[in-house]
C-alpha cells in the first residue's frame, strides 16, 4: 500500500465515521419522538478508487406490521374516547342516584310533594312546593334536551374541523410523496421526509383508519378499510357543510344536516363496511346521527308519558277535553306529530304556575277552576298523584314493553344511561390499554439508547484509528521531505 492510498483510505474512514456519529446522535436525540425511525449507515467498499470505504446510503428501520397494529389501536382509542365522552355527558345531564337534581329524583320529589299537598290541601306553601317540584322536573328535562342539542352541534362542528384537517393532511402527504420520489431518484437521503410523512399518516389514521400501500420510488397510497382511496398519486377531497344549529328534528335523511361527500359523491358514515368506519370522524357522525338521536328519544318518551298521564279523560273535571293538562307541550296538549324534541318543550301549565301569572290553588281545585274551592278538599290532588303512580304502557317501547309508573320510567331512563356510560367506559379502558401496549412494543423495536451508545464508542475508536493513520502519514511525509 502506498502512502497516498493509506491517506485516501483514512480520509474516507473519517468521513464515514463522521456521518455515522451524526446518525447515532440523531437516533439518541429522537428516541421518544413520534414518527421517528432508527437510522443506520450503509457502507461499502470504494469500487471507483479501489481503496477506502464509501457511504452507500442511510437505512431507515421501521416494522410495517408493528406500525399498522399501533395505528389500529390509535384509531380504536380515538373512536372509543369520543363515544365515551358523549355517554359521560349524557349521564351527567340525567344525573345519578345520589344527585338530588337528577331526573329520577326530581320525579320522586314531585310525587312526594303531591302527597304532602294532599295531606293539607289548604296550605298554600305546600301547593306552591308541588308546583315548584313540577317546574323543576320539567326544567331538568329541558336542560337535558338542550345538552343533547349542544352535543350534536359540537359533533357537527368537530366533523367540519376534522374534514378540513383531513383534506389538508392528504395534500401534504401528496406533496411529500413527490419530494420523496425526487430525492430518492437523485440519490439523497429521504429519512426526514419519511418521518414527517409517517407523522401525517398517523394523524390521518386517527381521524380515518388507513392502510398504507407502497408505490414506486418511495411513494405510498392510502386506502381505508372500507375501500375508499384517500391517496393514490392525487389526494382525494372530502366535503362537508357545517350547520349552526342541530335541532332534534334535523337529520341527514330530511336534508337538514349535511352528510359526507368524497370526491363529489356521498359516502356512508355508519354501518358495517362504511368507507370511514372507525376513528374519530366516524365517532363524531355516530354521536350526531345515532347516539344523540337515541338519547333524545329516551327523554322525549319520558316527557310524553308525563304529559299523557295528566291528559287522561276524566282526570280533571274542570278542564275541557281539548285543554292541556298539568304538564304541557309548550302550553299545548301532546300531539303525536310533535314528539321529536318534546323534552325540550315540556313545561308546567301556566294556570297553576305563580311565576307565570297562575295560581297554585288550581292544583287543588282543578286547572279550569275560576275561583278557589273548599280548602280541605284533596280529591284533585290525589287524582294527580294517582296519575303519576298508575302503571301504564310506555309509547315507543324505548324502555321495554312493560307497564310502568312515572317513577319506574325515570328509573329505566337512569339505568339505560348508566349502562351505556359504563359500557363506553369499559371500551375506552380496553382501547387505551391496547394503545399503550402497542406504543410500548413499537418503542421497544425502535431506538435502544444503550445499543446506540455502544455503537458511538465503536465509531469513536474507528475515528481515532483513522486519525492516527493520517497522523502517521503526515509524519512519514515530513521525514521523506527532510531527507
Amino acid at each position: 500500500m502506498t502512502i497516498s492510498t493509506a491517506l485516501q483510505s483514512a480520509l474516507t474512514g473519517l468521513t464515514a465515521a463522521s456521518r455515522a456519529s451524526g446518525l447515532v446522535s440523531d437516533n439518541i436525540a429522537n428516541a421518544l419522538t413520534p414518527g421517528y425511525a432508527r437510522r443506520t449507515l450503509e457502507l461499502t467498499g470504494n469500487i471507483v478508487s479501489g481503496t477506502g470505504v464509501r457511504v452507500a446510503g442511510i437505512t431507515r428501520h421501521s416494522d410495517p406490521v408493528l406500525v399498522a397494529n399501533r395505528r389500529g389501536a390509535d384509531a380504536s382509542q380515538g373512536h372509543a374516547e369520543t363515544v365515551s365522552r358523549f355517554h359521560g355527558e349524557m349521564a351527567r345531564l340525567v344525573g345519578g342516584v345520589d344527585d338530588p337534581t337528577s331526573i329520577p329524583n326530581l320525579m320522586a320529589e314531585f310525587e312526594s310533594s303531591l302527597i304532602a299537598a294532599a295531606s293539607n290541601p289548604g296550605a298554600q306553601v305546600r301547593l306552591d312546593a308541588a308546583v315548584d317540584a313540577a317546574v323543576d322536573l320539567a326544567q331538568a328535562l329541558n336542560q337535558a334536551s338542550d345538552g343533547l342539542r349542544s352535543a350534536r352541534i359540537g359533533a357537527d362542528r368537530s366533523i367540519g374541523q376534522q374534514v378540513d384537517r383531513l383534506n389538508l393532511i392528504l395534500k401534504d402527504i401528496e406533496e411529500i410523496n413527490s419530494r420523496v420520489q425526487t430525492t430518492k431518484l437523485s440519490g439523497g437521503d429521504t429519512s426526514a421526509l419519511l418521518d414527517q410523512r409517517q407523522r401525517l399518516i398517523d394523524e390521518v389514521n386517527t381521524i380515518v383508519p388507513v392502510n398504507v400501500v407502497s408505490r414506486d420510488h418511495g411513494s405510498i397510497a392510502l386506502f381505508t378499510d372500507g375501500g375508499a382511496i384517500l391517496l393514490d398519486g392525487k389526494a382525494g377531497q372530502f366535503s362537508f357543510a357545517q350547520t349552526p344549529q342541530a335541532m332534534p328534528h334535523m337529520t341527514v335523511e330530511n336534508g337538514l344536516l349535511s352528510g359526507l361527500q368524497f370526491n363529489g359523491s356521498p359516502i356512508r358514515t355508519a354501518g358495517t363496511g362504511a368507507p370511514i368506519a372507525g376513528g374519530t370522524l366516524a365517532a363524531a357522525f355516530e354521536v350526531r346521527d345515532t347516539l344523540a338521536v337515541e338519547a333524545q328519544k329516551g327523554l322525549d318518551s319520558v316527557a310524553r308519558d308525563l304529559i299523557e298521564r295528566f291528559e287522561a279523560p276524566g282526570l280533571d273535571p274542570t278542564a275541557a277535553p281539548i285543554d292541556p293538562g298539568l304538564l304541557t307541550d309548550n302550553g299545548a296538549r301532546f300531539s303525536s306529530t310533535g314528539e321529536v324534541g318534546l323534552a325540550g318543550r315540556l313545561e308546567v301549565n301556566a294556570a297553576v304556575d305563580p311565576a307565570r301569572g297562575g295560581q297554585s290553588w288550581r292544583l287543588r281545585d282543578g286547572l279550569g277552576a275560576t275561583h278557589p274551592g273548599a280548602p280541605g278538599d284533596a280529591t284533585q290532588i290525589k287524582a294527580f298523584h294517582q296519575a303519576l303512580t298508575t302503571q301504564r304502557p310506555v309509547a315507543g317501547a324505548v324502555f321495554g314493553t312493560a307497564d310502568m309508573t312515572a317513577a319506574d320510567l325515570g328509573a329505566a331512563l337512569l339505568s339505560s344511561v348508566s349502562q351505556n356510560a359504563s359500557r363506553a367506559t369499559e371500551r375506552l379502558t380496553f382501547a387505551t390499554a391496547s394503545q399503550t401496549e402497542m406504543h410500548r412494543i413499537e418503542l421497544q423495536q425502535g431506538v435502544d439508547t444503550d445499543v446506540e451508545l455502544q455503537t458511538l464508542m465503536q465509531i469513536e475508536q474507528a475515528f481515532a484509528a483513522n486519525a492516527r493513520v493520517i497522523e502517521t502519514v503526515s509524519e512519514l511525509m515530513d521525514t521523506l521531505l527532510r531527507l
